[in-house]
């Protein structure tokens, strides 16, 4: 890529529509959302060859990195980047934007600038280029299982590039082989899988016990488990250390979640630190086969299209037997339990279907489900989930 600017430093930032991402920005910025194999932010990574860096709301800002105070590349995070989009913006001048649509894709900024997701606008930059290929943008939460076949395709590209698969002794009976790449230590058992569809990517340690039935596309994190007999079809990413059974469909789970059991997810999200309990399973289709529309109370409502199922923010729980009605939004740091189907949005820090967890069961709750993964919650989560308490209304 670009040679004389690949040292200038890129920064993924937020946009004031960050909020249009609830409930997956609650608590991590735009670029730490995973679509595909990758979040956008390693994907930045891994095309740029340099470590990204992230400006987002200032609640969360604590988690990442200082930015870096000399000159850089700003990139709108919301992005998804490919070959091209990279070499441009790594070729980008002091003082130069490339615009589409009235809003800034990317940036060059001199040194010292105090930047935030509210000032970075086109009239702030000298020059303004305007961009005008198409774009994949990631906006509405939807978006993120919507683009997720075409991610793993391309994520899928990228990742193997140049590599030669471990070797596995159970891959009798694979159709189109040449599309599956397992990493170093992934353990398989009898299973079937079918890559004719779309490539099957194993992350390094990842577990597939016997009995599993795969179609791709599919992707399964670093450490993940998909338990006996679980059904998967594409496109569907299991992000690191997440255990995954019963049947799941076009579902991206972001990491460190649990589908353990028998149940049905389909067109559907999940972030981190969820568990879901056996036998919870969503609708993604009306049943009068409408167009779902999307409303969590502050947007007006917007079509998703004919399929969207549960989108969960993370650290949130649902208990055995939940049923979720189609198109639902549940945000973080619930516990989710009551009769009949869900109502359709529930709020941050929501205890059974209408009542409000007490902040210090919450955090005390989230804590325990950390341990059990061998992680902790660390002071700065808590200050987040804190901040988040105080805006929550029930």
């Amino acid at each position: 890529f670009g040679s004389h600017f690949t040292s200038m430093p890129i920064v993924l930032f937020d946009t004031p529509q960050r909020n249009l991402l609830y409930p997956f920005t609650c608590t991590r910025a735009v670029a730490g959302i995973r679509a595909g194999i990758f979040t956008i932010k390693e994907r930045w990574e891994k095309l740029a060859g340099q470590q990204a860096y992230v400006l987002t709301a200032p609640y969360l800002q604590a988690i990442y990195p200082d930015l870096p105070a000399r000159e850089k590349i700003l990139v709108n995070a919301s992005v998804i980047p490919d070959e091209g989009l990279v070499t441009l913006v790594l070729n980008l001048q002091m003082g130069e934007a490339v615009i589409k649509d009235g809003e800034i894709i990317a940036a060059a900024s001199p040194a010292g600038k105090d930047w935030s997701i509210h000032t970075i606008v086109p009239e702030k930059f000298k020059k303004q280029v305007p961009y005008d290929s198409a774009l994949r943008k990631i906006i509405y939460p939807w978006h993120i299982f919507q683009l997720n076949d075409a991610l793993i395709r391309s994520d899928f590209e990228l990742i193997t590039a140049g590599r030669v698969p471990q070797p596995t002794a159970c891959g009798h009976g694979w159709t189109a082989p040449e599309n599956i790449f397992i990493e170093e230590g992934a353990l398989l058992s009898h299973c079937f899988i079918n890559a004719s569809e779309g490539p099957v990517y194993l992350a390094k340690n990842a577990i597939i016990m016997e009995g599993c039935m795969i179609r791709g596309p599919f992707a399964m994190g670093e450490g993940s488990v998909l338990k006996m007999g679980a059904r998967v079809y594409g496109a569907t990413t299991l992000g690191p250390y997440c255990t995954a059974g019963g049947e799941i469909k076009n579902a991206v789970f972001m990491g460190y979640s649990n589908k353990a059991h028998d149940g049905y997810i389909g067109d559907a999200v999940v972030g981190e630190w969820c568990n879901l309990g056996a036998g919870t399973s969503g609708s993604n289709v009306r049943n009068d086969a409408a167009v779902i529309y999307m409303n969590t109370g502050q947007l007006p409502n917007i079509a998703a299209g004919l399929k969207c199922g549960l989108l969960m923010g993370d650290y949130s729980r649902s208990a055995i037997n939940t049923s979720f009605n189609t198109g639902t939004f549940a945000g973080i740091a619930s516990n989710i339990f009551g009769q009949g189907l869900t109502p359709r949005y529930l709020p941050d820090f929501t205890w059974g279907f209408t009542q409000r967890y007490i902040f210090d069961k919450a955090v005390e709750h989230i804590a325990n489900w950390k341990k059990l993964k061998h992680r902790s919650l660390e002071p700065a989560d808590i200050q987040i989930l804190e901040h988040l308490y105080k805006q929550t209304i029930l």
